[in-house]
């Protein structure tokens, strides 16, 4: 498990993230361990660690000074926080639906070989109930798409699994059901396929689908599209009452 994942999925550390993204929104701020850790209800030794742990995430970055330290939440630590905040909007609220904007952009070709590849193929002919285009569709977000992409860690996707041949291993990715939208004319059978390990920044978003996607929406680069992300609460399961609710400081 990599530092990042560990931290997004413990509570105690989120919730120091979130009262540090409270104390200064998402600028620069001040803080002393000792004033978080009464936030907290911790020890400020309690509080330093849960700061240590955000930054070897990459959640927040920051410069310990004499009275304290300044930090700044970075594109990480806000993707969690939108991540969170996605759950609870889906816990309180009806017909939420996650709209992420851009346009058509051209790719590098690598979807097209890594899709057709057996061990994934077989995986999306078995979970997604197709076997997509050779190819993907590349949607370059725009900026507030890019911001509120973290909101999808809150949706049900469906996993692909990591796998490997003779030759090397392959990461594993996810599949959030979608609809793509372009000039009114819908297309409902697509998935947004996020791998674990990607080279592309958080501003690009591939999609895939049985069809071509070009050909079903009459897409060229630059056009404008919507990507209509699915919105399924997340199945994390059941919670055992049992389990110890974590760090006591």
């Amino acid at each position: 498990m990599t530092e990042s994942t560990a931290a997004g999925t413990d509570p105690a550390a989120m919730t120091a993230l979130k009262h540090v993204a409270l104390a200064g929104g998402l600028s620069e701020t001040k803080v002393s361990c000792a004033a978080l850790g009464d936030r907290l209800g911790a020890s400020t030794q309690t509080a330093s660690r849960r700061l240590q742990t955000l930054e070897s995430a990459g959640f927040l970055e920051r410069e310990v000074v004499g009275d304290g330290q300044w930090v700044r939440l970075t594109d990480a630590g806000e993707a969690a926080l939108r991540g969170e905040y996605a759950d609870y909007r889906r816990l309180f609220e009806t017909d939420v639906e996650l709209v992420l904007s851009g346009t058509v952009t051209g790719g590098m070709g690598e979807g097209r070989h890594y899709i057709t590849l057996p061990g994934y193929a077989e995986q999306f002919a078995t979970r997604l109930g197709y076997e997509p285009f050779p190819g993907t569709l590349n949607v370059e977000l725009d900026e507030e798409s890019v911001r509120r992409r973290g909101e999808m860690t809150g949706i049900d996707a469906v996993p692909i699994d990591a796998w490997e041949d003779e030759d090397r291993t392959y990461g594993a990715a996810a599949c959030y059901a979608v609809t793509l939208v372009a000039d009114d004319e819908a297309y409902d059978a697509a998935h947004a396929i996020v791998p674990d390990r990607t080279h592309h920044d958080e501003d690009k978003l591939e999609l895939i689908a049985p069809d071509e996607l070009r050909a079903s929406l009459d897409l060229a680069d630059d056009d404008p599209v919507e990507v209509r992300v699915e919105a399924a609460a997340r199945a994390d399961g059941p919670v055992d009452a049992s389990e110890p609710a974590g760090e006591v400081a």
